[in-house]
């Protein structure tokens, strides 16, 4: 149910994340969702990518510091209110987000959204009681 995400700690300059690319294209790796957040000074950068180890790897190849976490990939009903209904369950639940962003496909009529939670076990067992979509990692991988 959980998904690999890789962080990579990035300065704040010009052409930094130009390199990240570079190096993971040369390595044929195809980046399926990001999220980047800043300070004055560095960066993160948050993939999801088709070969998280290879990734990992090839970066800490060519010097960058890079860690992996554990997200959740959900299902959102691509509508006004679609979003609300799952914070509301999880909020419902006591359980904190700590961030989020969009997966850059659909599935189906849904939008996906990769979530990062303060407890991810509670949190994938609370919205699978209430029949929200999780998408295993192997799946979001291929799409």
């Amino acid at each position: 149910m959980k998904v690999e995400q890789i962080s990579i700690f990035l300065e704040n300059k010009a052409g930094r994340l130009a390199e990240v690319t570079r190096v993971l294209s040369e390595a044929g790796i195809n980046i399926r969702a990001l999220s980047l957040a800043d300070t004055s000074d560095f960066g993160i950068l948050r993939l999801i990518v088709n070969d998280t180890e290879l990734a990992k790897k090839v970066l800490k190849e060519n010097g960058f510091t890079v860690g992996k976490t554990q997200v959740v990939a959900v299902e959102v009903e691509d509508r006004p209110g679609g979003l609300y209904k799952i914070l509301d369950i999880l909020r419902a639940a006591n359980i904190n987000v700590e961030y989020m962003y969009a997966f850059v496909q659909q599935s189906g009529n849904n939008a996906v959204i990769i979530f990062r939670f303060d407890n991810t076990d509670e949190a994938i067992k609370i919205l699978l009681e209430n029949g929200v979509k999780i998408i295993e990692g192997e799946k979001l991988y291929r799409m």
